[in-house]
């Protein structure tokens, strides 16, 4: 990814880049859980 993007907005960057990582945190976590305790839910 290029640093050159950071001058135009640096924290509507940051927090995209916090955004999609917790995205797929959670998108892991989740599946994770699914994967590993597969009746969670119930």
């Amino acid at each position: 990814m290029p640093q050159k993007e950071d001058d135009g907005s640096p924290k509507f960057g940051r927090l995209l880049i916090v955004l999609i990582c917790a995205v797929l945190l959670c998108a892991g976590l989740t599946w994770l859980m699914a994967t590993v305790f597969p009746n969670f839910p119930n």
